[in-house]
């Protein structure tokens, strides 16, 4: 099994940045057998990094953002991209891309966009300035391109080896593995006021929907990430509606991290 410490495919809120964390809180808990339930799975990494580690503990990947669908139509993201090296190959690296290029680029994705699927999100990181993503040909046509192609293809092989791969609303995979023995739930949401752009959830998040998944650490052993820029007076209020569930994250240990710019907070209640 190859070992990543990172996403295989663009994704945005990867935890990269926990990876030695999840690595010693893996070794920890695997004497016991651990379940590790990924209720937000985001790009897997997660998963990855806890089944990597620790083999022989139940891992289970809530595809919440469709990344598994990615990753089995890379080799056609490949194929895409290897076309469009030779077109932009007169545009310097990292360069905005000006007509005539821009016009046979966008021709280009037209095609494969009518031929079959297309990875928005990886092309994006290709073909958009950092951090902007399309979500659709229209979006993509719509927007500056620039010469970002990376010269190698991705590879993905091994990435969820031995991860269970369930894609459910969250509450119902909570349901599921509630009672379960040494069961410990890792909650990765889209983080309340961050820029989730990039996220293909199939719903719109409210703040009401933000504060339910907090739910979910009552009573629990968990692994929780968010960010310092949530908004901590809206859930203060919150808390205070819903006296009955107390402060979810008494007793928990907050590990920090620094990601672009805003702090990375994961918070483990789990041992």
């Amino acid at each position: 099994m190859k070992k990543y410490t990172g996403a295989p495919l663009p994704f945005q809120g990867q935890k990269r940045r926990f990876v030695h964390q999840l690595e010693e809180l893996a070794v920890r808990l695997g004497g016991g057998g651990a379940t590790f339930v990924d209720l937000f799975g985001g790009s897997g990494l997660v998963s990855h990094v806890l089944k990597y580690t620790c083999p022989h503990c139940r891992v289970v990947y809530n595809d919440y953002d469709h990344y598994s669908e990615r990753l089995a139509n890379v080799g056609r993201t490949n194929e895409m991209l290897r076309a469009l090296r030779p077109i932009v190959s007169g545009v310097t690296r990292t360069r905005r891309i000006d007509e005539p290029v821009r016009s046979q680029v966008v021709a280009e994705v037209e095609r494969w966009a009518k031929s079959g699927y297309v990875d928005w999100f990886s092309l994006s990181s290709n073909l958009l300035f950092t951090m902007n993503y399309a979500h659709s040909l229209e979006e993509f046509a719509g927007q500056t391109l620039y010469n970002r192609i990376r010269q190698d293809d991705y590879n993905v092989e091994g990435y969820l080896e031995g991860v269970e791969v369930v894609s459910m609303d969250y509450r119902q995979l909570f349901d599921q593995f509630r009672l379960v023995s040494d069961v410990v739930f890792v909650l990765d949401p889209p983080y309340l006021s961050t820029d989730c752009g990039m996220y293909k959830s199939d719903s719109y998040w409210r703040l009401t929907d933000y504060l339910d998944v907090l739910k979910c650490l009552q009573g629990t052993r968990f692994v929780y990430f968010t960010s310092s820029k949530s908004a901590i007076i809206e859930l203060a209020d919150w808390m205070g509606r819903n006296q009955a569930i107390g402060n979810p994250f008494d007793g928990a240990k907050v590990v920090g991290g620094i990601a672009l710019n805003y702090d990375d907070i994961m918070l483990v209640k789990a041992i």
